[in-house]
């Protein structure tokens, strides 16, 4: 079975003196790959998924269906998340910048961006309280006062964690889609 939203275009791998190769630019993309982090700890809730669901199966092989249909809802809830943290990051269209999160998704429309751009700062690493030193790919709206956003993407993130090359062409790609449509 396909993921598209696993992988990156790979128009962009094809052109990369253009930032914005892409032909349907209304498809929403996300401009980089999925880190190791994320697609290790998604690999990591599919085996706990599928534990879950050899459980479901013992326990509808012993008469207690009921019991079996809860561990079954149970599984199809963590093939749900390990789904969505695949899916989690930053995607670019025609119409705005994007940001997945778990419990979330956040869409700005490039009319309301003021700018976006790198800048040195304490970023959490891997997503957790610890901060460390890093880049960070910041998001400033018409809207909110510029120190009241939360960046879009971190060199300590869990797409970029050891690939500081790809944080640099991902935050450049994102600022050529925001130059792109801030004008028009």
């Amino acid at each position: 079975m396909p993921l598209p939203f696993l992988t990156a275009d790979r128009t962009f791998d094809a052109a990369p003196d253009s930032a914005l190769p892409y032909d349907d630019r209304e498809r929403w993309r996300r401009p980089y790959r999925p880190g190791p982090w994320r697609v290790g700890g998604a690999a990591l809730w599919l085996l706990l998924a599928s534990f879950v669901l050899f459980a479901a199966v013992a326990l509808a092989l012993t008469d207690s269906l009921s019991s079996a249909a809860v561990v079954l809802c149970v599984a199809l809830l963590i093939i749900a998340a390990a789904l969505r943290i695949l899916r989690m990051g930053v995607w670019v269209s025609s119409r705005g910048v994007r940001k997945v999160s778990l419990l979330y998704t956040r869409t700005v429309p490039w009319n309301r961006v003021v700018s976006v751009r790198t800048a040195q700062q304490p970023v959490r690493w891997l997503g957790l309280p610890r901060t460390v030193q890093g880049q960070a790919l910041t998001l400033v709206r018409k809207d909110r006062p510029a120190d009241d956003t939360a960046p879009l993407l971190t060199t300590h993130g869990m797409d970029f964690v050891g690939r500081s090359s790809a944080f640099d062409r991902a935050a450049d790609v994102v600022e050529a889609w925001a130059a792109e449509y801030r004008r028009s």
